[in-house]
């Protein structure tokens, strides 16, 4: 499912037109980016929850060449599902 298919799906769901979807979700989005960026996690219960995590330094290699490349340390974005979300997905 791309963005357009959950706008129209969410859009006859809610009963609203598929501009006011595509702008609640736009915004829904856009605060869940913003809020991750400056450090802080968003909760949904009952769907999961997006946070950050850290990777460290490392030495890697070009896969080319074979030659040893600096890797350096950096944000990771993590999601979390939910425990209605993994059972949704596992049938229980």
């Amino acid at each position: 499912m791309n963005k357009q298919e959950l706008i129209d799906i969410v859009s006859l769901k809610t009963g609203t037109s598929k501009l006011q979807t595509s702008e609640t979700l736009d915004a829904l989005l856009e605060v869940i980016k913003k809020s991750v960026s400056s450090g802080d996690s968003v909760q949904l219960i009952g769907f999961g929850s997006f946070g950050t995590g850290n990777r460290e330094a490392r030495t890697g290699r070009n896969p080319k060449t074979g030659e040893a490349i600096k890797i350096p340390a950096a944000k990771t974005i993590k999601f979390t599902a939910g425990k209605a979300f993994k059972d949704a997905v596992n049938n229980r």
